[in-house]
């Protein structure tokens, strides 16, 4: 009796409402651990594309021999991923509508040969030669978008067709001058420029990267924080506190690193600032506006959408005239990177921007995606490509590997909806 006096005295058995002999400690562990893996469990196809992500760069991080986390190759990844970050966008607007856009990447290679073209061969201003060129994408928009909302004809030979043709275009806006060097520095600067530094900053740290990032960091957490209490004001379910925090403080992290990365080296691209815009009009008009909500509803039933006053039409020519105007700034990125415009591109871009939207969680079935989860799509396409150009891993077998990676995405998406 005394000892059992002794044992609850020192407060290492629970008794009463816990009563299984548990110390607590142990119990506040297992009940934590239980909450992860429930988390994971239940929101699988969330956070599969994070680990992915993270696996893939550890792994070329070891198989490069540390040469994949430099300043420079992270700056490098970050200026490859913008044009294909913009399609995503675009793409996961379409995708959930269950509709395809395949003519996209030679939209983006003819944009970007047609503002080479009035620039440097009619000599036209920049941007005036951009403000045309955004027009143009415009119209193909409406175009495509007419087929499939005004005829009928479905998306997937719409633009089938339209990739067959813009990649004519393509090849015939350059076939008497080849590939055209583009010398204008403000375009240049849209791939290949970095945001300014305070004056005389001799630290060999990008001062004003790091501010931005700090701001950022207290802008996602405040976000978090905000949601947090709406949804515990009214009755929704809510992480633990210990895994809110942790969760907030490993983003926080990645945040500051990836930062850091970029402030040793030159600072932030400006081409990851348009992409930071465009995320963030797109993210808000989702998530946000009326628009947003009739994109998902048509989505998950345009039948249903359509009896509830839904203009199906309009709004599915909305998504075909704003992938066409994202496909027009891919080709000015990409154009842009590679300081010419060739007829070689817009090869593969739509695969690509297919694959991030399906890897960041778009559902195959329509009516689910988020085009944040598209930019993380984004990156794990582009850190394959990267961590095997790093490689010198040839070209065929890159797209092997992008392939087997796409399908298994799909395949997790395909088995996670029949459970």
């Amino acid at each position: 009796m005394s000892s059992k006096t002794d044992v609850l005295t020192k407060g290492a058995i629970l008794t009463g409402s816990r009563g299984r002999g548990i110390p607590d400690s142990d119990y506040e562990s297992s009940n934590i651990l239980n909450e992860v893996v429930s988390l994971v469990k239940d929101n699988a196809a969330s956070y599969m594309m994070y680990f992915a992500l993270i696996v893939i760069m550890l792994v070329f991080q070891v198989w490069t021999e540390g040469k994949f986390f430099t300043a420079q190759n992270i700056s490098n990844l970050f200026n490859q991923a913008a044009y294909v970050a913009v399609l995503a966008i675009g793409m996961t607007i379409i995708l959930i509508l269950r509709h395809i856009d395949l003519s996209c990447g030679y939209v983006a290679g003819l944009s970007g040969a047609v503002a080479a073209i009035l620039m440097e061969k009619m000599g036209m201003n920049v941007w005036m030669s951009m403000f045309i060129v955004l027009a143009m994408g415009l119209a193909i928009g409406l175009y495509q978008g007419a087929l499939v909302t005004k005829i009928g004809i479905p998306a997937f030979i719409t633009t089938l067709a339209g990739m067959f043709i813009f990649r004519g275009l393509l090849t015939r806006s350059l076939a008497g001058t080849g590939t055209i060097i583009v010398t204008d520095p403000t375009f240049k600067a849209m791939c290949q420029g970095f945001i300014p530094d305070f004056p005389n900053n001799n630290t060999g740290v990008h001062i004003v990267t790091m501010i931005i990032a700090v701001i950022a960091v207290v802008i996602f957490n405040a976000f978090k924080i905000r949601s947090r209490m709406n949804r515990e004001k009214y009755g929704f379910p809510v992480a633990s506190l210990p895994i809110f925090i942790a969760g907030k403080v490993v983003v926080s992290a990645v945040i500051l690193f990836a930062a850091w990365m970029l402030a040793i080296n030159k600072g932030i691209p400006i081409s990851a600032c348009i992409v930071a815009v465009i995320l963030g009009a797109y993210a808000f008009m989702l998530s946000k506006t009326k628009l947003g909500r009739h994109i998902y509803g048509i989505g998950g039933n345009d039948q249903a959408a359509e009896l509830s006053g839904v203009d199906v039409k309009k709004v599915t020519m909305f998504a075909f005239c704003s992938m066409s105007v994202l496909a027009a700034i891919a080709g000015f990125l990409y154009t842009s990177r590679l300081s010419s415009a060739t007829p070689t591109a817009g090869l593969a871009f739509e695969m690509d921007a297919i694959a991030s939207s399906y890897i960041g969680g778009t559902a195959v079935s329509g009516g689910v995606g988020k085009v944040t989860n598209a930019i993380i799509g984004t990156f794990v396409i582009m850190s394959l490509t990267n961590g095997m150009n790093l490689m010198s891993i040839d070209i065929s077998y890159q797209y092997i590997v992008k392939g087997i990676i796409f399908i298994i995405a799909v395949a997790f998406d395909v088995k996670s909806k029949k459970k």
